[in-house]
């Protein structure tokens, strides 16, 4: 992010790990030493780097409903076969690979669920571009789930993005007026050490 170009090597190494010579390689997803097919058609194998404090996109697939099922059936061949081309595939639930590489094509992007690429913004909601990429999903979720369900989803989440741009503004005002009023430093570093006595906010 063009947010991170300026700070020390230590805050980003963990981004340049996936965005650097990684990023479009072909072994990224289906290793280097194994090069099956089968592999890359896990859904672990995206959190090697869709995971951690800056996108939890494991964690959140992890804990969700889907992602239980995953866990639960995913040693079971009668339930994930993985050794079927994802346009074959017939999962008892979604994995990652399932939804955003749908039919087997390669290109991620294609099926983003960044809520920005999704007309979830109050700024474009309702757009045709976005008319139409939500109506893509809906397709997605219509694999197993009624259409009017993936519908009512996207618009919880829509609710959910609007909610969250609010708080941030609350948020935002709270720290402008504090600086308006002289106390520009929150976390004095007398007073705020981090577990190891370190000062991580300045």
């Amino acid at each position: 992010c063009a947010w991170s170009i300026e700070r020390p090597p230590g805050d980003t190494a963990g981004c340049t790990f996936c965005h650097t010579s990684s990023e479009e390689r072909c072994s990224t997803c289906h290793q280097r030493h194994q090069f099956d097919p089968a592999v890359a058609r896990h859904s672990e194998q995206c959190k090697a780097c869709h995971w951690g404090k800056d996108h939890r996109d494991w964690e959140a697939y992890d804990i969700s409903i889907h992602g239980v099922v995953y866990q639960v059936n995913k040693w079971n061949p009668q339930e994930f076969d993985f050794s079927k081309e994802l346009a074959d595939a017939d999962y008892v639930g979604p994995t990652c690979q399932y939804c955003h590489l749908r039919g087997g094509h390669h290109n991620v992007q294609r099926l983003s669920t960044v809520y920005t690429s999704m007309g979830m913004s109050n700024a474009d909601r309702g757009a045709p571009l976005w008319k139409e990429k939500r109506e893509t999903w809906v397709s997605v979720c219509d694999d197993c789930h009624s259409p009017r369900f993936a519908r009512e989803n996207l618009q919880a989440m829509d609710e959910a993005c609007k909610d969250a741009g609010l708080k941030y503004t609350e948020t935002f005002k709270v720290a402008e007026n504090l600086m308006l009023d002289g106390m520009g430093e929150p976390m004095p570093k007398d007073l705020a050490p981090d577990w190891s006595g370190q000062h991580i906010w300045s």
